[in-house]
């Protein structure tokens, strides 16, 4: 259960041109640029429950590996798609957002790419 645990973010990379390409607005990319998110991971098996907290906004999302989840997005948007597992890593694709999460020691590393836009957020266990 590598991915157990709960992560505060440490580093990120291209937040403000990552955030404007999904179309968020410049007052709420201006408000979370500076804020540390926590990541709190439950793993049981391929099962997950993800749930993100930045600032007063809490994302859940629940889904298991290979089956077809209802996932919420950053805009808040709900999108259904399957997450997988490669080794030490989840992929999952949301409305054209490639997104890749691994862990690396006490580290998770969160990569999403959007055409030529890479957003990566490094969070450390805490």
């Amino acid at each position: 259960m590598a991915f157990n645990g709960k992560y505060e973010l440490e580093t990120h990379e291209n937040f403000e041109p990552f955030m404007k390409a999904i179309g968020l607005p410049d007052d709420l990319i201006q408000k979370g640029k500076d804020i540390k998110s926590v990541s709190e991971i439950v793993q049981d098996g391929n099962s997950f429950k993800v749930t993100v907290t930045t600032g007063n906004k809490v994302l859940v999302n629940e889904f298991t590996v290979g089956q077809e989840a209802e996932l919420e997005t950053i805009t808040g948007e709900k999108i259904k798609t399957v997450v997988t597992m490669e080794g030490n890593k989840l992929k999952v694709s949301l409305k054209g957002i490639e997104s890749v999460t691994e862990v690396s020691g006490d580290k998770i590393i969160n990569t999403m790419t959007l055409g030529g836009i890479v957003y990566k957020r490094i969070s450390k266990r805490v």
